[in-house]
């Protein structure tokens, strides 16, 4: 028995070694089998694989989906599936025969269509580079030597060594008996190339696989796919085009070779990201001819992780010339927005960067039915699900379910129900923070900062999710050079969390008074929640001098965003209105006092913060156990206006 790898267990090595005898023992009862049976055994195998491997048959069947979902109906695609199964499972079977036949027997099963690319190539003098894909019986190809052989020059491939290395040694070795020469991938392209630039041999190199986070990214069915750019790099290197070739069923048994006519990039300086997207083109067609042949159970279309946007990927994302990003299929992403209009307004930052992130994003917000209002507003969204009342765990589910499907969602909320509701909608990817209990149905969990030597803002928490995603912090930032400055000023004297938050109204109605003062003609809104009309009538009848509208109370969320949109400046306790102002690009003056600026003010630099620290601020209480509101209190007329009036000439 051979010695094993350095680390290798001898139980290991043994598993290996028995594994190899059953691959001998099954070559040596195939030997003696028909081909023709050999093909009816794999296709009844293959039946039986997509009746009990579940998990693969739903891979297939949503690949196809990508593929041809815009053409074609379920019913269809179900059937494709099968087929799909009986044609791995009869090409594996009989992929495991053709090495026990002769050439010559193997060469009379198979008839070669549009050879004549292939044969240009050698007689123009350059070396032959074939794009090999997983198609039918691929095995097939390592048995033609005598067709890639073209006028005696070398044939060759890339190959990646199998991890059981007797049953490695015993494929190469059957290989190269007929030869072929072989390159292991993990041994660099030093010895491809050499081949196809001094002998201008053939070489052979699979361009459909998944390519993680070195791939370019490019369509594939109108789907943005990672692609190896490997082939279009020795294209170049080598001064040769890329001839596509695919193998097709052409009755039990029996297959056809397709060598395709070259692929252009239409560039006129072909560069390996151009060649990469055309050959994904080539791939396709090369798929459409015979779908069922083509090897769906591999995951294409692969979300990457962890950055499935795709900002950070060194290639980036290339198209085909001419194509149109219009067609591109939309990666759908799901966000859970927070429960509290504040909260929700400053996830803004983060969501701009998560729509920036990849040009085939469609974001979806699923959120209280009270916010869909201002998630309607925001430009980066392009749908708005909606919780109603007191709905459960499951029925949420089957909403978000027939809403989808979702390629992934992220979560801006910490409950392990929200989670839950997600979870249970089947959504493949799930981004949050570690939660209680949640952090188990997570496929993604968030890194926090626990080294960090101040608090973050809820924004920034926000935004490193996203970020963690592969969105790009750049793309988070507002243009406020580019929102329109409104006439009105504006007041929200309210905040629904509890007196804690409110500076007393009459403050509210004095610095009014003493702003119009300063700049005649000074009009003002009222701004509030339902339940604050008691307060916008006292706070109006202290204005009575002033000329004011009392929206307060009045405003559905849609109503209020559009009046926002008219003031060029908000005077406001913390509250959700002055995180709308601030998401809307409305610079605000803000008066705090039992709550922390750093983790819950308004998002930008040209916010003005106004506070009385005292020795117990922030205490985050809805009412003050002392009963006096010193923080609040100590805020004087005199601070805010001065605050108002030094805003105001800043943003003129």
């Amino acid at each position: 028995m051979a010695s094993g790898k350095k680390g290798d267990s001898p139980l290991n090595t043994m598993m290996q070694f028995m594994i190899y005898g059953l691959f001998r023992m099954v070559e040596l009862g195939l030997a003696l089998v028909p081909m023709r049976l050999c093909h009816a055994l794999g296709k009844g195998i293959g039946t039986l694989a997509w009746l009990f491997f579940g998990k693969y048959r739903r891979l297939a069947e949503a690949n196809l989906r990508i593929a041809f979902g815009r053409e074609q109906d379920q019913v269809w695609i179900q059937k494709m599936a099968r087929r799909h199964f009986e044609s791995i499972g009869a090409n594996f079977l009989c992929g495991l025969k053709l090495p026990l036949m002769s050439s010559a027997k193997v060469r009379k099963r198979v008839t070669i269509e549009g050879y004549e690319h292939a044969l240009a190539q050698a007689e123009a003098g350059r070396p032959l580079l074939v794009a090999v894909c997983h198609l039918s019986c691929w095995e097939l190809l390592t048995q033609l030597p005598e067709v890639f052989k073209i006028k005696g020059r070398p044939a060759a491939s890339v190959y990646q060594s199998l991890g059981n290395r007797f049953l490695n040694a015993h494929v190469k070795r059957r290989r190269e008996s007929l030869g072929y020469t072989l390159f292991d991938r993990s041994e660099g392209f030093s010895g491809p190339m050499k081949l196809l630039r001094e002998e201008k041999g053939t070489l052979g190199v699979l361009v459909d696989q998944h390519a993680g986070d070195k791939g370019v990214w490019c369509p594939f069915f109108d789907r943005l796919a990672s692609t190896s750019s490997i082939a279009a790099l020795m294209s170049i290197r080598c001064g040769t085009p890329i001839v596509p070739l695919g193998v097709y069923d052409d009755g039990p048994g029996r297959w056809k070779l397709v060598f395709f006519p070259p692929v252009d990039s239409r560039e006129k300086k072909p560069t390996a990201e151009g060649i990469t997207a055309a050959l994904n083109l080539a791939v396709e067609k090369m798929v459409r001819r015979a779908p069922h042949n083509w090897f769906w159970v591999h995951n294409r279309w692969k979300t990457p992780r962890p950055d499935f946007l795709l900002t950070k990927y060194r290639r980036g994302m290339v198209y085909p010339v001419g194509y149109d990003p219009l067609h591109l299929q939309p990666f759908n992403l799901l966000v859970r927005s927070p429960n509290w209009l504040g909260d929700a307004c400053m996830t803004f930052p983060a969501v701009r960067a998560l729509k920036k992130g990849r040009p085939d994003l469609r974001l979806t917000i699923f959120c209280p039915a009270k916010l869909a209002d201002l998630w309607q507003s925001l430009p980066e969204v392009d749908a708005v699900i909606t919780k109603e009342g007191k709905q459960g765990i499951r029925e949420v589910a089957r909403r978000i379910r027939q809403s989808g499907p979702f390629d992934a969602a992220i979560l801006f909320t910490n409950s392990t129900r929200s989670t839950l509701e997600f979870w249970w909608a089947g959504i493949p990817r799930l981004v949050g923070y570690r939660g209680s209990l949640r952090s188990k149905l997570l496929n993604q969990v968030a890194k926090e900062d626990k080294k960090a030597t101040r608090p973050k803002h809820h924004a920034d928490k926000y935004l490193d999710l996203a970020i963690q995603c592969g969105a790009s912090r750049e793309d988070a930032e507002m243009d406020i050079g580019s929102v329109p400055r409104g006439h009105f000023l504006g007041i929200c004297a309210g905040a629904e969390y509890g007196q804690a938050k409110r500076w007393p109204a009459e403050r509210f109605a004095a610095v009014a008074t003493k702003i119009s003062e300063r700049v005649p003609n000074t009009e003002w809104l009222l701004f509030g929640a339902p339940g604050e009309k008691a307060l916008g009538e006292q706070l109006s009848g202290l204005m009575s001098g002033v000329t004011h509208h009392n929206l307060i109370g009045t405003t559905n969320l849609k109503e209020l965003v559009a009046c926002l949109r008219q003031c060029r400046l908000l005077v406001t306790n913390d509250t959700g209105t002055m995180h709308l102002a601030a998401a809307m690009g409305v610079q605000t003056v803000s008066i705090f006092g039992s709550t922390e600026p750093v983790l819950t003010g308004p998002v930008g630099d040209h916010h003005v913060i106004v506070r009385h620290h005292v020795p117990c601020s922030p205490c985050f209480k809805r009412e003050c156990p002392f009963g006096h509101y010193d923080c609040m209190t100590g805020v004087t007329v005199e601070m805010v206006e001065e605050a108002v009036a030094g805003a105001m000439k800043s943003g003129e």
